[in-house]
């Protein structure tokens, strides 16, 4: 049950809170492209080790992930809306923080404050969603949540290089700061408070061990690279990441009120959901921070022309998440999803086609298209499905998993692919580079030609560019592999029945939560 409302909403009033929600929305991509398209300014200005610019990407996405799940844990127990507001007039303070950031640690630090403010606004406003509005409705609301995204991602790079060509790159924060004061004002007036009134609090063991091994783990991966993988410290923070997975998983099944119910994982379309979130973040999201810096630091682009390129993979998330809703008349979910998964997946393999500096700029703009479409397809459906498959009274808890399989999947795999591409360069530089070619190879992978090439003079800029193109190629091609395989799993899981828990499922799962809690009571 949800808290009582003392009054219905009206038709207005639902509108302006999807409007409120929409501009959080719309605000998150934009600080996750932008910085992308700044980070060679970035690094002009602030400096910094290949490893700290990583983590202008990784300190936002690591605290925006890890801490989706516990946001939607408080949202039930503490109030939607609340959280919501509080979570947006955090994202906005940091975001203009960043703008008068002096130095890369600062930066880096106030990244990470800024997800935890993404990650409390994102599941308040769509917990409160989910309270708003029901069924057809519901999924439609949704789907332009989705779109919203599409907006952001798709005017992002353009808008961050015209910016940063005119005023610099701490300008690019300032339409991130209007869109969640808008947000916030709108909110503060039209959204109603609601809470899940068995809530019991938030699961802190669970939160802490979930975000620790995230943390430990990511800078595992981000490490690597620089000092290998059997150095003792990479070691230590893998083993330390996979026993806080375990102890994460112990402490869910043992707590009271989990903010992970594992019970869920035992039907296959709440399955296929999951795998779902994690497919973009490998056929699309790596390459909304990759090819940015491939564009302006490898390359040479002006931010504006590599802005220019991106808008081609990230517009069709303008139309088509609306899209594939109605196309759910004629087709199923797992159709849907399935296609556009393999649509992709052309597109990855069709780019790889392409290595740095070979080909004229437009001759990318046809695969990044493609990419884009595929994409587009399931990600008008996720957010919907992600809720359907638990009753209304724990929206806020499934919103949390979805969220944090998706955000969370998306800096693990930038994370991963990260290193991947820095060893795949390192070896493709070959035996010349010698005992520099793993600095050299972190250098390109963060943008940086100009410092590879000082630490290499023997080489030269094209052999590094080629070096780069042929690396950036084969990752393509494993991009090409995962997103194929996944679109098989998430075809068979999804297509084994209705996308949706029907009202027998919900029943259990409801019989289920009761058990539990008077197990543990």
């Amino acid at each position: 049950m949800t808290s009582p409302q003392t009054k219905a909403a009206n038709a207005t009033e639902k509108f302006f809170v999807l409007v409120a929600v929409c501009c959080a929305a719309a605000a998150m991509p934009l600080t996750f492209t932008g910085p992308a398209v700044a980070l060679p300014a970035i690094s002009r200005t602030l400096g910094g080790s290949p490893i700290a610019l990583n983590w202008v990407t990784n300190a936002f996405m690591l605290t925006f992930g890890s801490c989706l799940m516990a946001s939607g844990a408080l949202a039930d127990s503490f109030g939607r809306r609340r959280i919501f507001l509080t979570g947006v007039a955090c994202f906005a303070l940091f975001s203009a923080g960043l703008a008068l950031a002096g130095n890369i640690v600062w930066f880096d630090i106030l990244r990470a404050l800024q997800g935890l403010g993404a990650a409390a606004a994102f599941s308040g406003g769509m917990a409160s969603l989910a309270q708003e509005f029901d069924g057809a409705a519901r999924m439609r609301a949704f789907s332009i949540v989705g779109s919203s995204f599409g907006v952001g991602l798709a005017f992002g790079p353009i808008a961050s290089g015209l910016m940063i060509d005119a005023f610099g790159w701490p300008s690019i924060f300032v339409l991130v700061v209007a869109l969640a004061l808008l947000a916030l004002g709108l909110g503060a007036y039209f959204l109603r408070e609601s809470r899940d009134p068995d809530a019991a609090g938030l699961d802190w063991p669970g939160a802490l061990s979930f975000t620790l091994a995230l943390t430990l783990f990511t800078y595992g991966v981000l490490r690597a690279p620089e000092t290998g993988w059997s150095d003792p410290l990479v070691i230590t923070l893998l083993v330390g990441a996979a026993l806080l997975f375990l102890a994460f998983g112990i402490i869910e099944r043992i707590v009271k009120r989990p903010m992970l119910d594992l019970s869920l994982f035992r039907y296959p379309r709440f399955v296929g959901v999951q795998l779902l979130a994690a497919a973009p973040a490998y056929a699309f999201v790596v390459l909304l921070i990759l090819l940015p810096v491939r564009f302006v630091g490898i390359e040479g682009m002006s931010e504006i022309a590599a802005g220019r390129m991106m808008v081609a993979l990230s517009a069709p998330l303008l139309i088509l998440p609306i899209a594939a809703g109605f196309l759910t008349r004629w087709f199923s979910p797992a159709t849907i999803c399935g296609t556009g998964l393999v649509i992709s997946a052309t597109g990855l393999f069709w780019l790889s086609h392409f290595t740095a500096g070979s080909s004229a700029p437009s001759a990318l703009i046809a695969p990044l298209l493609t990419i884009g479409i595929g994409i587009s397809l399931p990600w008008g459906l996720m957010d919907g499905l992600a809720v359907s498959v638990v009753p209304k009274e724990r929206a806020g808890m499934a919103t949390g998993i979805f969220s944090t399989t998706r955000v969370a999947g998306e800096g693990v795999a930038l994370a991963v692919v990260s290193a991947v591409l820095s060893a795949l360069i390192q070896s493709k530089l070959g035996t010349p580079a010698a005992e520099h070619a793993s600095a050299a190879a972190q250098q390109l992978v963060t943008g940086n030609l100009a410092a590879a090439a000082s630490n290499m003079p023997a080489i030269g800029h094209e052999a590094l560019i080629q070096g780069y193109g042929h690396a950036f190629s084969t990752l393509l091609w494993l991009l090409t592999a995962i997103t194929a395989i996944t679109a098989i799993v998430v075809f068979s899981f999804l297509g084994r029945a209705s996308s949706t828990v029907t009202a027998e499922d919900a029943d259990q799962l409801q019989e289920e939560e009761t058990t539990l809690r008077t197990s543990k009571a």
